[in-house]
C-alpha cells in the first residue's frame, strides 16, 4: 500500500502540448515508487519462465510484434507528430524501421551462438550465452519508435524481461508502443511504466535490475553510470554528441553545403548524430557559406522546418546561439524566436564562429549550423578531434589521405566519409568519452544483453578412453 507521503511524493501528472500549435495533447500519471517496485519484482518472477523458452520460440513472437507495429503504423505515427512535432510521414518511417529491426532481431536470437573452444580430445569445451536478466530500457523521444524497438527486440531476444521508460516528453506514444508490443508476449515480459527523472532514477538503482540500455543525454547517462555502479548492473549508453564535420578545399562547395544542411537541419537538428560544428577550409569557405545560407534560408521560406520538441528544448538552443553572437558570431540566416504558439525556430545558420562558443562545444540539438573556417585540414581536424563527446564526425574531401588521417585521429564511434548519414546495415559503434559506451544497435547489442558461461564436460574418474 502506497503511504501519503510516498504519494505526495511520487504520484505526478505528465502533461504533453503538441509543439505545433501548444495545444494540450493530454496528461498521464507517472509511476509511483511502489509500481516501480512491483513491477521489478512481477519482472524477475517471469524471468525465468522467459529465459527458458526456445529462442525460436521467442524469435516468432518478435515477428508478431512487428507485425502489429505494421498494424498500428498509422497510429503510432500520429500521436509521434502530436507528442514530439515530428512531420507524420517521418515519423511513419521511423515505426516501420522499428518493426525491420523487430524482425531483424527475431532472425539474429535463434542463431546467436557460443563457441567451441580447444580443450582436451576427450573433452567438450564450449560457451554459452545467457539472459543478464531484468533489463532497463529508457529510450528517447526523438525517434522514439525506431530507437526503442531495437533495444527491446535485442533483449527480449536473448530472453531477458524487460520494463521500458519512455521519455516523458512523449508518454502517450510509449503506453501505446507498450500495449502493442505487450499484447503479444507473454505476461510480465515486458512492462511499461511512465514517469520522468523519478521513475528512471529509481529503475536505474533498483538493485534487482540486471543490465540498463540507455539513449539520451549525457547528463542522464552519467547519473545512470554512477547509480549501476553501486548495483552492478551492466550499462549500455548511447548519449550526447557534438559531432564535426571537416570541409577540406577541394571538394565542391555547393555538394559540402548539401551535405551540411542534410546534417544540420534533418528533424530539425534533433538526431544523436546531427552535425553540430562545421570547420571549413578557407579555399572554398565563400561559396560553401554562401550555399549553405541558401539552404538554410529555402527551409525557412518553404516552411519545410518542424518545430522543436518542445519550448525548453527550444530556450536552450536559441541560449547557445545568443551566447555565440555576443561572442562575436554572426547571423547568416534563422536565429530568431518566431513569435506565436509552439516552438517553432529557424533553419540557423552562423558564421565567425570560434572553438571557445559553447555552440562549438556542447551538444546543441537544435536545427543550428556554426561555421567555423580553418587555414588548412590540419587545423580542422585538430579541432574537430578536441572536446568530450565521442559520438561520430563526418569528413568531406577528394583526398584518401586525409579521409585516412581523418579515420585514425578522431576518437569517435563512427566515422562517416564524404556522407553524413548512411551505412551499410549491421554496422554497430561504440561510443566513446561522454557519448556513451557499449554497443547501442546491431548484431553485438545481443552480446551486451547477455553473460558467458564457459562449459567444460570431461570423462568420469576411472572411465576408459
Amino acid at each position: 500500500m502506497t503511504t501519503d507521503s510516498d504519494t505526495a511524493r511520487d504520484i505526478a501528472s505528465l502533461e504533453v502540448y503538441d509543439p505545433r500549435d501548444g495545444s494540450l495533447v493530454g496528461a498521464l500519471e507517472e509511476a509511483t515508487l511502489d509500481e516501480v517496485r512491483a513491477a521489478v519484482a512481477a519482472a524477475r518472477a517471469a524471468r525465468p519462465g522467459w529465459a527458458g523458452t526456445d529462442a525460436a520460440v521467442r524469435g516468432k513472437l518478435l515477428e508478431a510484434a512487428a507485425a502489429a507495429l505494421q498494424e498500428h503504423a498509422g497510429e503510432l505515427a500520429e500521436m509521434n507528430a502530436r507528442e514530439t512535432g515530428r512531420p507524420e510521414h517521418e515519423a511513419l518511417e521511423g515505426v516501420m524501421a522499428g518493426a525491420g529491426t523487430l524482425r531483424q532481431y527475431a532472425q539474429l536470437g535463434p542463431v546467436h551462438r557460443g563457441r567451441s573452444l580447444r580443450g582436451g580430445r576427450l573433452a567438450a569445451d564450449y560457451t554459452v550465452n545467457e539472459p543478464r536478466g531484468v533489463a532497463v530500457v529508457l529510450t528517447p523521444w526523438n525517434d522514439p519508435v525506431a530507437v526503442a524497438a531495437g533495444l527491446l527486440g535485442a533483449a527480449l531476444a536473448t530472453g531477458n524481461t524487460v520494463l521500458h521508460k519512455p521519455s516523458e516528453r512523449c508518454p502517450h506514444l510509449g503506453s501505446l508502443l507498450g500495449r502493442i508490443l505487450s499484447d503479444v508476449l507473454p505476461p510480465q515480459v515486458m512492462t511499461t511504466l511512465n514517469g520522468g527523472p523519478a521513475v528512471g532514477d529509481a529503475l536505474a538503482s533498483h538493485p534487482d535490475v540486471d543490465v540498463i540500455a540507455h539513449v539520451g543525454s549525457s547528463l542522464t547517462g552519467a547519473r545512470i553510470a554512477r547509480a549501476a555502479a553501486l548495483t552492478g548492473a551492466h550499462v549500455i549508453r548511447e548519449n550526447g554528441g557534438n559531432d564535426p564535420l571537416i570541409v577540406d578545399d577541394g571538394v565542391d562547395p555547393l555538394w559540402a553545403a548539401e551535405q551540411a544542411a542534410v546534417g544540420a537541419f534533418t528533424n530539425s537538428g534533433q538526431i544523436c548524430t546531427s552535425v553540430e560544428r562545421i570547420y571549413v577550409h578557407r579555399g572554398i569557405a565563400g561559396p560553401f557559406c554562401d550555399a549553405l545560407t541558401a539552404e538554410a534560408r529555402s527551409r525557412n521560406t518553404d516552411g519545410l522546418m518542424a518545430p522543436l520538441v518542445d519550448r525548453r528544448l527550444r530556450d536552450s538552443v536559441h541560449a547557445q546561439v545568443a551566447g555565440a553572437l555576443s561572442l562575436g558570431a554572426a547571423v547568416a540566416e534563422g536565429g530568431t524566436v518566431p513569435e506565436g504558439p509552439g516552438a517553432h525556430y529557424p533553419a540557423t545558420v552562423l558564421l565567425d564562429c570560434a572553438e571557445h562558443m559553447a555552440v562549438m562545444q556542447q551538444e546543441t540539438f537544435g536545427p543550428v549550423a556554426p561555421v567555423q573556417v580553418v587555414d588548412s585540414f590540419d587545423d580542422g581536424l585538430k579541432l574537430a578531434a578536441d572536446g568530450r563527446y565521442g559520438l561520430a564526425a563526418t569528413v568531406l574531401t577528394t583526398d584518401m589521405e586525409h579521409a585516412h588521417r581523418a579515420v585514425a585521429a578522431l576518437q569517435v564511434g563512427t566515422v562517416k566519409v564524404n556522407a553524413v548519414f548512411g551505412g551499410a546495415p549491421g554496422g554497430s559503434a561504440q561510443p566513446r568519452r561522454d557519448s556513451g559506451a557499449g554497443f547501442g544497435y546491431g548484431p553485438e547489442l545481443l552480446d551486451e544483453f547477455c553473460v558467458v558461461k564457459v562449459v567444460h564436460l570431461g570423462l568420469p574418474g576411472g572411465a576408459l578412453p
